[in-house]
């Protein structure tokens, strides 16, 4: 004997509708396109760019908005054998390097001390950092150049370097904080039984397991670094120590008649920042997801 259960609705209440098929579709599709637009949009100005490299001066000047009729790779030729250009990569690569090293670093420290302890000011201290996000680097950019001024630190990247680390940890604590206290109290435990003291339990379990966060802001910071273009306009004077973007704007002053070259050099200023962050586009949702969760 087999019994069949049946759901009985309650006399006076209404059965949950459903919603047809056909409207899910419809808003999945007119999300798809709603996404695929804002893409293109975000997207067109990098493709005008790139192409821009390939056509010559006169080609712009009658259709700014065409495709290269003849595909002309001396600009980026032009543009790669530059000393100059070479010299402007590798300055924001060490910029944007110590930059991220200092940031993971100093921010795992700070970040352990305030998710995993309990003292006096603790509360007052991750405030502090809170606040440092209300403090754009537009509205301290004067007297950030004075303190800069007064340290001798002008026309060299460690007056860049360092800036930009004070401006990059209230995000990175921010983001290590939920990391670092959600791991449970008990690991700790059983790894103090073990014999790890505090130092050992934070190189041995603690950066393991924040591997992911760790990744996200060490990324930012880069993505950031190499994209900085007030600070250095700021603190660099000297050609010699100018980073990709400041170069990118010298460049384009001084080449202002040669649209085509000019275009050239700022779609390959702008290739690495965007293959560094396609690649790690995974880490960098992922990290954040985990800091949301956490």
């Amino acid at each position: 004997m087999t019994a069949t259960a049946t759901l009985v609705t309650p006399r006076g209440a209404k059965a949950p509708r459903r919603r047809p098929a056909g409207a899910n579709r419809g808003s999945s599709v007119l999300v798809g396109f709603v996404a695929l637009l804002l893409i293109g949009m975000m997207l067109a100005p990098v493709v005008y760019i790139i192409l821009g490299g390939f056509r010559s001066n006169a080609e712009i000047t009658v259709d700014p908005a065409g495709f290269p009729t003849v595909w002309n790779w001396q600009n980026y030729a032009d543009v790669l054998g530059s000393g100059v250009f070479w010299g402007q990569v590798g300055n924001s690569a060490i910029a944007a390097v110590a930059t991220t090293l200092f940031v993971v670093a100093l921010g795992m420290m700070a970040a352990y001390a305030l998710a995993r302890y309990r003292f006096r000011g603790r509360g007052a201290t991750y405030a502090l950092f809170t606040a440092g996000l209300m403090f754009p680097m537009t509205v301290a950019i004067t007297p950030l150049y004075i303190l800069v001024r007064n340290l001798g630190l002008t026309n060299s990247l460690a007056g860049v370097v360092v800036p930009q680390i004070a401006f990059a940890l209230p995000l990175t604590i921010i983001i290590l904080s939920p990391f670092l206290a959600a791991i449970p109290n008990e690991l700790q435990e059983a790894a103090s039984i073990d014999g790890l003291g505090r130092l050992g339990f934070f190189w041995r379990m603690v950066l393991p397991l924040a591997v992911p966060a760790v990744v996200t802001v060490g990324i930012l910071a880069f993505v950031n670094s190499w994209n900085s273009y007030m600070l250095p306009l700021f603190i660099l004077n000297n050609e010699a120590a100018y980073t990709l973007p400041l170069g990118t704007q010298a460049f384009a002053s001084q080449y202002s008649v040669d649209t085509a070259r000019v275009l050239a050099f700022t779609s390959l200023s702008m290739i690495p920042a965007l293959l560094f962050f396609s690649v790690f586009e995974r880490r960098i949702v992922g990290g954040l997801t985990g800091a949301v969760k956490g």
